[in-house]
């Protein structure tokens, strides 16, 4: 009985303690080589699948266009005019019909309509867009939330970037990225050591996790006090047990 009440103690305290370790809610065992991730290099372009929001500008024909770079209306997802990848990869296009655009590039989408257009055109100059190509960057950033990627190629630096930077607690050592079901765990420290950077694709989940210690900084103003009056209460009772 002498030593149970210390015991005790000791015991409230760990438990308070690892009660505050913070739990990642994409904790993963099973990671994929980093590697897998340095080998999209700079030929990557995104290639246009289903649910991809594509506007279609035509040089001068504004009628033949679906949310036009070229003319007075604004082409973004969400003011502008779009047309929607159908399951099967189709689109339907003015004065055209239904066409497949589905596994093309952007370039090679708009070379193959260029080529439709050519019979009714003359010389017809296309840009072809994928408005929602976006990724998701949650955890210890300072604005969290979901990105258009406006260019062709972004990389992880610039995703961080967007998202104003990493919070004080970010875990930059550990940076999950989880690509068509696959997570990778990246060190972006090394990244920024050894001057190398990995290209975000669309659909790509950044999650920035939690160093260690943060629930219980947050609680120490709380715990500090609660440990004193223990550490008080544990005194006395070891003075009257003697």
């Amino acid at each position: 009985m002498k030593y149970l009440r210390p015991t005790l103690f000791l015991a409230t305290i760990a438990l308070l303690f690892s009660s505050c370790a913070y739990q990642n809610i994409f904790e993963s065992k099973d990671q994929n080589s980093i590697a897998d991730l340095l080998t999209v290099d700079s030929i990557y372009q995104h290639l246009i699948t289903v649910d991809d929001k594509l506007s279609i500008s035509v040089w001068n024909h504004d009628n033949m266009s679906i949310g036009s770079l070229f003319g007075i209306y604004n082409s973004n997802e969400v003011y502008g005019k779009w047309v929607m990848v159908d399951a099967a990869g189709y689109i339907m296009v003015p004065k055209i019909g239904r066409v497949r655009l589905g596994g093309l590039t952007c370039k090679e989408a708009a070379d193959k309509l260029a080529s439709l257009y050519s019979e009714i055109l003359v010389d017809p100059n296309l840009v072809v867009k994928v408005l929602n190509r976006d990724v998701t960057i949650l955890g210890e950033v300072r604005t969290p939330g979901k990105y258009i990627l406006e260019k062709e190629k972004n990389t992880l630096t610039e995703i961080i970037g967007n998202a104003q930077g990493f919070e004080f607690y970010a875990e930059k050592k550990k940076i999950q990225l989880i690509r068509n079901n696959k997570s990778y765990q990246i060190d972006f420290t090394q990244l920024v050591d050894n001057n190398y950077q990995i290209l975000v694709q669309a659909g790509d989940v950044i999650n920035v996790p939690t160093r260690k210690g943060k629930s219980i900084d947050k609680k120490a103003p709380t715990l500090i006090p609660f440990a004193s009056a223990l550490t008080a209460l544990a005194v006395i009772v070891s003075i009257i047990l003697k």
